[in-house]
């Protein structure tokens, strides 16, 4: 009889093609221009994909900014309830509720959605016939305050105050201010020269906070916070409909209270969280503005859900009905609703520093400090000892002049700039290669990266999902003889209906005449391989046109399965049959039976049974995903799903645990792209491992993973999770030898199952942790935010791919969310970075990563030795040993801020060196930017040679004129008999020149030095760089200028420099430049000799 009933004729479908066609689901008034919208905007979103139009949608779209959130909290409540986050919470609650601010947000103590109808009326003093009085709301009123989320600080004074006195700015600000005192009224006479020096200090100033203000504000800057909250604020609704008085009342939205029994009709945005008490069977709510999900969710009065988030009888604020009626008790206004909570998140402000930022930070706090210790040196050796006896040496003014260029001296005042010139840059360069970075901190913290979790849909693999395989009646064959055995296989006939019928894809009208291998498909893509597998056996068409679909249960994460309920209006007679499609390891133990070739139901027997698993194990081994089609005949459904959908729903979900009958299987393939194994090698040969995080069934993922090569291990060397067990490794400690022991030995590759994961203790994540090479199978998202917060309590740097909109919190939690291009708007905007071409740009991002970070220490080191180390001893020797200031202050400005910043500026554009990726990532946490090998190079190798030849090619020069150096060595000012203050003093200027042109002109070969930490010079040829020359000679021009023009002579004290001292230092740099590059000769010669080991 079953038999009979329920086997659907083929034949006679075909021959139905007039049949008028029925609504395959209930439709809403906005269904369809919902649907329309979000076409146009995935497809504007990827032809129109730049760094542009990423900023415009985070600027002004909430409907991308606040579901990363919403997703994350809800994540977090469900982590929450796991054994052992519970044991976690424990342990750390005393801290936590210290550390807890008012904005925090923690729902997992909240039990409105809980509560029964009258301990709610209860706990908020309201009452279902006459709701709150006047007196109680405007009492609630003053209490809680308006509906509406509070608009952030704008916390202009503090910001403008960062741009003027942030990094350097205090100290160049105090030390203009200074010199225009030394200058007015302490110069007796005034110097023109400190007036200049004062000016130029307070330009300095202004420079460096005009670029950090331009930085602060520039497009790539993160959008404005009030700019988010107003366009949140027009999210909630202006008027609405409360119980007050025992009266029905429009009032304000922003005068809602808790307590106020709200009224809500089709059309209507809830302008605060309610608890339903009554709602009409059709009710549904559109939370797409903070869940990302268009599917609208059926209202309920019984919760659910325990997650309040997910609960259907809680109506959350910004959402809005889009069918039936409801009537709610308001349980939360303003800030204080979830709406509010999620906005000021998302409008708060960046708070911390980045990566990078702390370790320039941690820099500049050395240099400031010894810069400190120099200057109160200086002060205390003038107040103890030249003030008494040699008063006329350093007056106060010139004391203060002296300060100030030991202040200058170590204040690399070119960096700043440098910094973000390179950063820039990379990003930039990364844009070319198709990677967008949203923010500057991703280009920084890449580098780091030493592990990315892949998914492997569209990731991995090319998702163009083909049905390769089928089984019907314990048969399997090759897919693309099915066409031809479809008039002898009633099983066949039923697969092709159900594959047809229990499917979400739907082809594009525009394409219907292509083959069906270019026909586009509106879905997702294991719907779109089985819809392609069954309209090259019957027309998808005719099969819609014969049944229609009355109810829709969609797949999800957690479920891994869908149902459609269908029914054939022209055979009533075979009454509703529930048709599923999902993951065979939870379908297949609800199965009692299955359809044999003949079309009959036969028992699911354990042999039975056992062989469908084989063919299921056989085809995930091989690298196919596995699904399995089912259906089950419905006698005696009491509800209706147009009245009463939620019931339905419920008796669908029930029905669907046991008693279906087996109808087939089908294996996919989705190649994986033809460039991944070559990527994953790179990757690993960069040290960075790649960890496989998919849904798919284990078995499928661990074939994937093989054939991309992020599993090398095979067969027994690759370990489960009963390998993490303490058993496991008690058992080895006792010399028992199990195979389980590995990971003690030499853990190496493992693959975890996804219900596995909530289970996991912290000793056995520490252990995962330790494996090269790990697969995590039937992941749901909810597990991957877990594994990204697990990685990164163990210290490791983690990067994230994904392109769901369950994947935004994952993808926000990681140290780089990687976003594909192709992705949904909302993983676009969780991410830090978006491929837009393919995963294989992740070996370029990388790449331009790590040249960020090593082109940053290139530019310290080659900042220090000239505007650092060679400026700071001219003043200590004019103050300790009686010497003149060999180098003017002025001079010294000019160096920091014009000839070196432009060619640190160049180096920013440095090339990657060939061995960028053949070394493991810098640890984040522990390598520092500026380490004792840097210093040691740029203060004891390039530091020490520069001011040495420098002093010698000045005090030559004195020498030679007759100011003999053995006068002027705790001369204190001593003028030589037969020379007066004049020649004495013009001397001392050119021999300022010498010293200032010597410094500028071995920079140049610094420069050259510095390109490559290991490279020779040959190998990493200066044309590879072609702003080397424009910055060369921009700082020769500068030199020029300063030196040449008789205005500055006369006021700056500068001079003509003799021609001889325009050649020597070049000379001198051509000497640093071989010597540098026997030492990295030596480097790659002896890699763990002394030299290496010494090598920045």
């Amino acid at each position: 009889m079953v038999e009979k009933n329920h086997n659907i004729d083929i034949e006679r479908a075909d021959a139905t093609i007039s049949t008028p066609a029925r609504p395959n689901k209930i439709t809403f008034a906005d269904d369809n221009d919902l649907a329309l919208r979000r076409r146009v905007s995935r497809r504007d979103s990827i032809d129109s994909m730049s760094i542009q139009s990423i900023r415009q949608r985070r600027s002004i779209d909430p409907s991308v900014a606040l579901p990363p959130h919403f997703r994350t909290l809800s994540f977090n409540i469900e982590h929450s309830k796991s054994r052992f986050d519970e044991a976690r919470s424990e342990t750390t609650r005393g801290n936590n509720k210290k550390k807890k601010k008012s904005s925090d947000i923690d729902f997992t103590e909240i039990d409105l959605h809980t509560l029964p109808v009258e301990d709610l009326y209860n706990r908020f003093s309201s009452s279902p016939e006459r709701g709150l009085s006047s007196e109680q709301a405007a009492r609630k009123l003053k209490e809680v305050g308006p509906n509406m989320p509070t608009a952030p600080p704008s916390r202009w004074f503090r910001k403008t105050m960062t741009y003027l006195f942030g990094g350097f700015g205090s100290i160049l600000f105090i030390a203009g201010v200074l010199v225009f005192v030394a200058w007015k009224p302490l110069g007796s006479p005034p110097a023109i020269a400190n007036l200049a020096l004062a000016i130029v200090l307070v330009l300095v100033w202004v420079i460096q906070a005009a670029f950090t203000f331009w930085q602060g504000t520039s497009p790539r800057a993160h959008f404005s916070s009030g700019r988010v909250m107003a366009s949140i604020t027009t999210m909630l609704p202006e008027q609405c409909i409360v119980l007050r008085d025992g009266e029905r009342k429009s009032i304000d939205g922003k005068d809602i209270v808790p307590g106020d029994i709200l009224q809500i009709n089709m059309g209507n945005k809830l302008p605060a969280d309610v608890r339903f008490v009554q709602v009409s069977s059709d009710a549904r709510f559109d939370r797409s503005i903070l869940t990302g999900e268009t599917q609208p969710l059926l209202g309920s009065v019984k919760s659910t859900d325990d997650n309040y988030l997910e609960t259907a009888c809680v109506g959350l604020a910004g959402t809005h009905c889009v069918a039936g009626t409801a009537l709610g008790v308001v349980v939360s206004t303003g800030d204080t609703t979830v709406f509010g909570r999620i906005a000021r998140l998302t409008s708060a402000p960046k708070t911390g520093l980045t990566p990078l930022q702390k370790e320039i930070l941690y820099f500049v706090t050395i240099i400031v400090c010894i810069m400190v210790v120099m200057v109160l040196t200086v002060i205390i050796v003038w107040a103890a000892w030249l003030r008494k006896d040699h008063p006329g040496w350093l007056s106060v003014s010139n004391l203060i002049i002296s300060c100030v260029s030991v202040a200058v001296a170590f204040i690399p005042e070119g960096l700043p700039i440098a910094v973000t010139a390179s950063l820039t840059i990379c990003a930039n360069i990364m844009r070319k290669n198709k990677i967008l970075c949203k923010s500057l901190k991703t280009v920084e913290t890449l580098g780091a990266v030493n592990v990315i979790c892949s998914d492997k849909t569209g990731t991995l693999t090319k998702n163009q999902m083909t049905v390769t395989d089928y089984m019907v009646g314990q048969q399997t064959q090759n897919a693309p003889k099915a066409p031809g055995l479809l008039s002898e296989s009633k099983a066949l006939q039923q697969l092709a209906v159900i594959s047809g019928m229990c499917n979400a894809g739907e082809f594009d009208a525009s394409t219907l005449k292509l083959p069906i291998s270019e026909r586009k498909v509106n879905g997702d893509a294991t719907d779109s391989a089985i819809l392609r597998f069954t309209e090259a056996m019957n027309t998808v068409e005719n099969l819609r046109k014969f049944y229609r679909v009355i109810f829709k249960i969609a797949f999800n994460s957690k479920s891994k399965y869908m149902i459609h309920v269908i029914q054939s209006d022209s055979m009533p007679e075979q009454g509703l049959l529930l048709t599923t499609k999902g993951a065979p390891d939870v379908l297949l133990p609800r199965c009692s039976s299955y359809l044999a070739g003949d079309g009959s139901v036969q028992p699911l027997g354990d042999q039975n049974r056992k062989m469908v698993e084989h063919i299921k194990d056989k085809w995930s081994a091989s690298g196919k995903r596995v699904i399995l089609l089912a259906k089950k005949p419905l006698t005696n459904v009491l509800f209706n799903p147009l009245e009463q959908p939620r019931e339905y729903e419920e008796d669908m979900q029930a029905r669907a645990t046991s008693d279906l009958i087996l109808v087939g299987l089908v294996g996919i393939v989705d190649p994986p792209r033809p460039e991944i194994p070559e990527v994953i090698r790179t990757l690993r040969g960069a040290g960075v491992r790649v960890f496989m995080v998919t849904g798919d069934f284990k078995l499928t993922a661990q074939a994937i993973a093989q054939q991309c090569g992020i599993l090398t291990a095979r067969g027994t060397d690759i370990d489960d999770v009963s390998c993490l067990s303490t058993d496991a490794l008690g058992l080895r400690a006792a010399g028992i030898k199990e195979e389980t022991t590995s990971l003690i030995e030499n853990p190496r590759a493992i693959v975890i199952n996804g219900p596995d994961i909530p289970n996991l203790d912290d000793s056995q994540w520490d252990r995962v942790c330790k494996y090269t090479e790990v697969v995590f199978a039937r992941t749901t998202p909810e597990h991957k935010l877990r594994i990204v917060k697990e990685l990164q309590s163990r210290d490791l740097t983690v990067g994230m791919t994904g392109d769901g909109v369950n994947d935004a919190p994952s993808l926000k939690a990681a140290d780089v969310g990687i976003a594909m291009g192709s992705g949904s708007d909302i993983a676009i905007e969780a991410s830090d970075m978006v491929l837009l071409d393919s995963f294989a740009a992740i070996i370029e991002a990388l790449r331009y990563g790590r040249v960020v970070y090593d082109n940053l220490k290139k530019t310290i080191c080659y900042l220090l030795p000239a505007g650092s180390f060679s400026e700071f001893w001219p003043v200590i020797t004019n103050v300790v040993f009686g010497l003149p200031q060999i180098l003017s202050s002025f001079l010294m400005i000019i160096i920091c801020c014009f000839t070196d910043c432009a060619a640190a500026t160049a180096i920013a554009y440095e090339e990657p060196e060939a061995d960028v990726l053949t070394r493991p990532p810098r640890d984040a946490r522990r390598d520092r930017l500026v380490d004792w090998k840097l210093v040691l190079q740029a203060y004891g190798f390039f530091g020490i040679l520069e001011t040495t030849l420098s002093f010698a090619m000045s005090y030559w020069y004195c020498q030679r004129q007759g100011l003999f150096f053995s006068v002027q060595w705790f001369g204190f000012g001593a003028t030589p008999e037969g020379m007066s203050s004049e020649e004495q003093t013009a001397i001392l200027n050119r021999a300022s020149s010498i010293y200032f042109v010597n410094l500028v002109v071995m920079q140049w070969f610094t420069l050259l030095a510095i390109r490559t930490r290991r490279l020779s010079l040959v190998q990493h040829p200066v044309w590879r760089n072609l702003y080397l020359g424009p910055a060369i000679v921009f700082a020769l021009l500068i030199a020029v200028f300063f030196l040449y023009v008789p205005r500055f002579q006369e006021t700056l004290g500068t001079s003509e420099v003799p021609v001889e001292h325009w050649f020597l230092p070049m000379g001198f740099g051509m000497g640093i430049l071989l010597i540098d590059e026997a030492r990295k000769w030596a480097v790659r010669k002896w890699p763990k000799g002394t030299l290496a080991k010494m090598a920045w």
